[in-house]
């Protein structure tokens, strides 16, 4: 499955295989709409299901009762831990590593390599068959780090407060997020999908290509991260943000519901942290960049 996060393209409970849950009507003559890019389509049945008659009636398969299935407990603790070695790292960081002007060139320079780490970290899980739990709570730890350093050089050369307004912004985007998600009102389906990953693409390019602007031509590039047009393409972030949440509970519910295995829930735990530290940075950034034109 293809990732709901613009940054890695994450595997997701099957390898090489399509967004979970999308464009399962089945056609005349039995065979399933988008079987090729859908894990569950029917009446192709579910990898995980253990009940061959199910399968090939067609009938939407259970997950067995027996433990060695993935509930929302299981997400909810392998999640619980990613974030949460993510936050003590980033506590430990901003305390241990000062950014007055004395040393905030060695800690920004640590904070860059830990970022460095824990992108090259979440890639080779991206790219692995299975879950690594080793792979994913060092990625947490490294970009910790990183978190640590930046927010402290926000909040204290920047703007005072600023890594508490994100904090504050990201558990709202996230709680808003989930409560549409469940009333209803968010439908992840391909469309959305199709629309979200291009939306996603487009941006991630006009981000490059001022980065290059940037380095070669000085300044701020072209724009996009300061100003005027720097403050809309944080609100388009921040928007991108909560339907890659959207996506990830999509791919949490089907998970349950076609009882992927327990292990995938580091998976599940894994795209949800990309996706929060997404929001979290453009919040951060956005809060920069008003305090910036104050």
């Amino acid at each position: 499955m293809r990732s709901s996060n613009p940054v890695f393209s994450r595997r997701g409970f099957s390898r090489d295989n399509g967004y979970a849950g999308f464009n399962t009507a089945p056609q005349a003559g039995g065979a399933a709409v988008g079987t090729q890019a859908n894990p569950y389509a029917q009446p192709q049945g579910n990898p995980y299901a253990t009940n061959p008659y199910a399968q090939q009636q067609g009938a939407p398969p259970q997950a067995p009762v027996t433990t060695g299935r993935m509930t929302m407990d299981d997400v909810v603790m392998r999640t619980g831990t990613t974030l949460g070695i993510l936050i003590v790292t980033a506590a430990l960081a901003w305390a241990l590593l000062p950014v007055d002007d004395a040393n905030i060139g060695r800690s920004y320079g640590i904070g860059i390599g830990a970022a460095l780490i824990g992108m090259v970290l979440a890639l080779v899980q991206s790219f692995k068959r299975t879950a690594s739990p080793a792979l994913i709570v060092s990625y947490a730890a490294f970009e910790g780090v990183f978190l640590g350093v930046v927010s402290s050089v926000v909040d204290n050369r920047i703007a005072s407060g600023a890594a508490m307004q994100a904090v504050i912004g990201t558990l709202a985007v996230f709680a808003a997020v989930l409560v549409a998600y469940k009333a209803g009102w968010i439908r992840v389906n391909r469309r959305f999908y199709g629309f979200v990953m291009a939306a996603a693409l487009g941006f991630l390019l006009l981000m490059v290509v001022n980065m290059l602007f940037a380095v070669f031509g000085g300044g701020d590039g072209l724009g996009f991260r300061s100003g005027g047009l720097g403050i809309l393409f944080g609100v388009i972030g921040v928007l991108l943000g909560a339907c890659f949440l959207a996506l990830d509970f999509k791919q949490v519910e089907d998970g349950i519901a076609y009882g992927a295995p327990k292990e995938e829930a580091w998976l599940a735990a894994f795209g949800l942290t990309l996706t929060l530290v997404w929001i979290y940075m453009e919040f951060l950034r956005l809060v920069a960049i008003l305090n910036s034109n104050d």
